[in-house]
Formats: C-alpha cells, sequence, structure tokens
C-alpha cells in the first residue's frame, strides 16, 4: 500500500511562486485572476531508504470564456519498495498508482471560487477526493482570504486476501490569509485541519514485542492504530522581493495532532535569475517530530497496549533538505500560438535521522541495534508552456 507523498506538486507551486515574483508580476498573483492557459509535462523521481518512486505528470489549463477555467491532470507513480519495514518483515514490492484529477475555477467580481476532483487508484487502495475553495480579495486587491474543504473516501484492501477491505473517510478544513505589506514583501497565514476516521493502519506492518522463547528474542504481531485521528497545522511565509529582481522566502510550521505527535518545520529558499534566461533556486529545510504516543520501537511483551505502532513516520525523528533548481524561459517567436515556455530542473537530498527507531537489518543486542538512518534523492524535470 503506498502511502508516499513527497509533495512534488507543494513544491512546484512554491518554486513558481518565486519564479512570477523574479518577473515583476508579485501584486497580480494575489489578485482574483484565473489561472494562465498552460500544459506542464513532469516527470519525477525518488530514491531512498530501499524506496523508488518514479513515474509521468500531465496538467493543462484551458480557460472557458472570461470567467471560468478547467484543468486536468494525470500522474502516475511506479513504486517498488525494499525499505527497511519490508526487508525486516514482508517481501519486496512493486506496485503503479495512478492519479486523475479534474478542476474547475470561477471568477466573479473579486472572487475565485475553486472545484476539484481526485481519483487515486493502485493494487490495494482506492482514494477518491472532492475538494471546494473559495478565495476574496479585499483592500484594494492588498489582502487575500481563502476558505477550502475537502472530503476523501479511501478504500483499504490487501494484495493476496480479497475479503480483505476497510474504510477511511477524510474531511479536510483550509483558512489562509495573504497581505501585501510593502511592493517588495508579501506575507501569508495558513490554519489547516484534518480529521480521518476508519481503518487508519497499515494491513501489511508489524511491531515487535520480547520473546524469550523466540530465537532472536523478539516476536511481532500487527500494529492496531485508533480509529480517529485529527490533525491540526498553522504556516507562516513570507516572500521578499530584493530590489536586483531575486526573491528570499522563508516560513515556519507547527502541527499537532490527537496521537501526540508534536512537529516543526523550518524552510528558507533563495532564488536569483540571470539577465540570460536562466533561474536558479537554492533551498533549505528542517523538519522534526516527537513520537506517537503508542509507538515503541519494542514493545515489553505481546498486546502490551490497547494501540500498537511501530511505524517509523510515527517516531521521534528528524530530516534535513538541501535543494537546488535551475529554469529557462523561452519564448519562441516562431511559433504563434505558444507564449511562452520554460525548462526546469529540480533536485532535493533529504537526510533522515531516527531517535527511537532500530535498524533491524543489522545485528546488535535486542532493543540496542543500531539506530535507522537514510538519505533520499528527489528529481523532477518537467517543462511548462503558455498558449
Amino acid at each position: 500500500m503506498a502511502a508516499i507523498n513527497q509533495g512534488f506538486p507543494g513544491s512546484r507551486r512554491l518554486i513558481l511562486i518565486a519564479l512570477l515574483a523574479m518577473q515583476g508580476v508579485l501584486v497580480p498573483i494575489l489578485a482574483a485572476v484565473l489561472p494562465e492557459d498552460r500544459a506542464d509535462a513532469l516527470y519525477h523521481s525518488y530514491n531512498g531508504g530501499g524506496v523508488k518512486v518514479s513515474g509521468p505528470s500531465l496538467l493543462a489549463r484551458l480557460h472557458l470564456g472570461k470567467s471560468a477555467s478547467m484543468s486536468a491532470n494525470y500522474y502516475v507513480d511506479s513504486i517498488s519498495s525494499a525499505s527497511i519495514d519490508v526487508i525486516t518483515t514482508a517481501s519486496p514490492y512493486h506496485e503503479q498508482r495512478t492519479e486523475k484529477t479534474v478542476g474547475l475555477d470561477y471568477l466573479h467580481n473579486k472572487t475565485t471560487m475553486s472545484l476539484g476532483y481526485t481519483h487515486s487508484q493502485e493494487t490495494d487502495y482506492d482514494a477518491r477526493t472532492a475538494n471546494f475553495s473559495l478565495s476574496q480579495d479585499f483592500f484594494g486587491d492588498l489582502s487575500t482570504l481563502t476558505l477550502g474543504y475537502s472530503r476523501g473516501w479511501d478504500t483499504v484492501g490487501k494484495t493476496g486476501d480479497p475479503a480483505f477491505s476497510e474504510n477511511t473517510d477524510r474531511q479536510d478544513y483550509r483558512l489562509g490569509f495573504s497581505q501585501i505589506l510593502s511592493r517588495n514583501l508579501l506575507m501569508s497565514l495558513d490554519f489547516e485541519t484534518i480529521t480521518d476516521e476508519g481503518f487508519l493502519s497499515n494491513p501489511y506492518r508489524s511491531v515487535r514485542y520480547r520473546d524469550p522463547t523466540s530465537a532472536i528474542g523478539f516476536s511481532y504481531e500487527a500494529e492496531v492504530y485508533p480509529r480517529t485521528h485529527t490533525s491540526n497545522a498553522i504556516a507562516l511565509h513570507g516572500l521578499y522581493y530584493l530590489p536586483y529582481r531575486a526573491a528570499l522566502k522563508g516560513g515556519v510550521r507547527y502541527y499537532n495532532d490527537s496521537w501526540g505527535v508534536n512537529a516543526y518545520t523550518a524552510d528558507l529558499s533563495y532564488t536569483h535569475p540571470l539577465k540570460s534566461g536562466w533561474i536558479f533556486d537554492f533551498r533549505y529545510r528542517y523538519y522534526t517530530q516527537t513520537k506517537a504516543d503508542f509507538y515503541s520501537d519494542l514493545f515489553p511483551h505481546q498486546q502490551a497496549q490497547n494501540f500498537l505502532a511501530r511505524d517509523k513516520e510515527l517516531s521521534t525523528f528528524n530530516s534535513q533538505t538541501f535543494g537546488l533548481g535551475l529554469s529557462y524561459t523561452i519564448h519562441p517567436d516562431s511559433l504563434r500560438f505558444l507564449d511562452k515556455g520554460s525548462i526546469n530542473l529540480s533536485y532535493d537530498h533529504i537526510r533522515f535521522d531516527y531517535d527511537n527507531f532500530r535498524d533491524l537489518s543489522t545485528t546488535g543486542a535486542v532493543g540496542n541495534e543500531p539506530l535507522y538512518s537514510f538519505s533520499a534523492d528527489v528529481l523532477q524535470l518537467y517543462l511548462s508552456l503558455w498558449y
């Protein structure tokens, strides 16, 4: 079951905001306007911790008159996994996930309304999500308030067990406010609450417990999660347009949930244009979190508590991301149906260090095995065409 979400679309949005700032159109992007007619072709690749994810994404936007526009996106993940969880309790696997999204934007005066529907499908997981957002500009288009809501319906299966079927319902509430404080400075404050209900664990994952009757000193049992989960996140970001057409962006984010996880994120990026049409982007991100209340790398005995988890993403850990991007803008004078285009390359190196998740692929006394850590490389190559 693929639970990997590297946030590729979100990273692209941040890059595009900086690119727009470089072109001197920082103010207009906050006013109530429809998305531009554009097509994107993306190839993405993730490789780290024994997990490889790659595939294409195709996105197209088209105006429907002066007040509406539509979009369509097709996204594919080819996933092969021999992660630390897999090699210690299961067999490596390969699967493919496809995602299809359609969207509609409607503009009325200074109000933008957006509707979207996404269907993601793989061998053992089927997810459907509908979303709605409302954005309103005021105070001379210097301020923007955005409200958003999403509802998801997931069906969880299990390969090799056709009788296994569980449901998960998700709701996502979003509130955002952005403000132009000066001709060079933009600030935004965003709040999000997500509620999940249903089957929230992984049907393939196990936890380990001490077992003196076992030759290796421990045994495994299935993990058990609560059937409800609520999370809250608040983020503050700023974008500053420098006098020499460069941009500096930074932000902080705080997250907590009903499972006891608290997380902090800080990021900083710098975007620099060159007269030749090239744009360089450098970025750094730091993330840290505490463990869930019911997480343990090694439980004292079988069925030690009501809820059991040994997912490393619920442990105490931190990550650091170092990234760079390169973009080149094209103005094809010979192709009248194209306004412009851009070729973009983005690379991120991520380092994960876990404080209480042990590497069972190595030797060591039970409960004192080496702590786990790994690095991942994320590559994105995409072409954008405005028409």
